[in-house]
């Protein structure tokens, strides 16, 4: 179905000269940390610093949006994320300018179109900043998308999700400390593939949880690479004790209640099989199969013989042939 919003704010158009926009000073929008200082704990220390514009009370505050209706909407972005093949980051930046712009701002209605529109708009933006080839907008409202916009209302709506966010677009993720942490237990790099890998799948599961809120990126990266190691034997032993020594600004108790969550959501998440049902056997040793076996074709013979001894008369009835007729 396909809605015109055109008077429905009346906030959405933006009121920054074009010049601004366009012109040449360029924005800090980059999310791509690589670029670094070569110093790598110097880059991270850098990072948790960067955190210090975490809204800690983002949770509580996201406009009374139920966590069900939250989840729905993240659930979509996820699905379009997956169906294109975006990066993993990709969705986390949809989901981080979501919860934002909510925390900052009301919609008219907090559910139902507005809130697709919401969602359109954020992925958009995450898109274009992280992607190499981004879809149109029309191509981008898939996977179940209750409501199809024009691209000029999408447009309008970036503009507007811009201008409540302040144009910062680049922000700290856990996914900037994969890396870092997961060298910090297996210095070798022999699981480090797997360690990240791993903590991706974690945080593409936990996003749509909006318990997670309540924690720092890099509280969640540490939850999320201890929740991966623990998977591995040889890694078992790791605990949030450890993870609190790997960078300056974690803290025991956070990284124990992000990991506790983290375990329940991943648990509830694992696909429940059927239970095998297996027929019920008896189980006999040899040689009560060798005496049932012989009993068995004793009772069989002499049931054979006896019924030869029996014979059909005429008139229907049966009688046995020893003891023969009286007549």
């Amino acid at each position: 179905m396909s809605i015109s919003c055109s008077d429905c704010f009346s906030d959405l158009l933006c009121v920054e000269d074009s010049n601004i926009i366009f012109g040449e000073d360029s924005l800090d929008c980059s999310s791509d940390l690589d670029s670094q200082s070569p110093d790598v704990e110097e880059s991270i220390a850098g990072l948790i610093e960067d955190e210090r514009d975490f809204v800690e009370n983002i949770h509580s505050t996201t406009q009374n949006l139920d966590a069900s209706t939250r989840a729905e909407y993240v659930a979509w972005i996820i699905k379009v994320q997956k169906y294109y093949g975006f990066q993993p980051l990709t969705a986390y930046l949809s989901v981080n300018y979501f919860d934002r712009f909510l925390h900052s701002h009301r919609l008219p209605k907090m559910n139902g179109w507005p809130l697709q529109l919401l969602s359109v708009a954020c992925l958009s933006l995450a898109a274009k900043m992280e992607e190499l080839l981004v879809p149109s907008l029309l191509d981008l409202q898939v996977e179940g998308a209750k409501f199809i916009f024009e691209p000029r209302n999408i447009q309008r709506m970036e503009l507007l999700v811009l201008r409540v966010l302040d144009w910062r677009l680049r922000s700290i993720s856990p996914f900037n400390y994969l890396n870092f942490f997961a060298n910090k237990i297996d210095p070798t790099g022999t699981y480090t593939m797997f360690l990240t890998s791993r903590a991706n799948e974690i945080i593409l599961s936990n996003i749509q949880e909006a318990s997670f809120l309540d924690y720092r990126p890099s509280c969640i990266a540490a939850a999320t690479i201890l929740c991966a190691a623990n998977d591995l034997p040889n890694f078992s032993f790791i605990t949030a004790q450890h993870a609190e020594s790997w960078c300056g600004g974690l803290h025991i108790d956070k990284i124990n209640g992000c990991y506790g969550l983290m375990r329940q959501t991943v648990i509830s998440n694992r696909p429940r099989k059927q239970p095998t049902v297996i027929p019920h056997l008896r189980v006999m040793n040899r040689a009560s199969i060798s005496s049932d076996s012989s009993s068995s074709s004793s009772s069989s013979s002499s049931s054979s013989s006896f019924s030869y001894k029996r014979r059909k008369l005429n008139n229907g009835l049966w009688m046995d042939d020893d003891k023969g007729s009286s007549d």
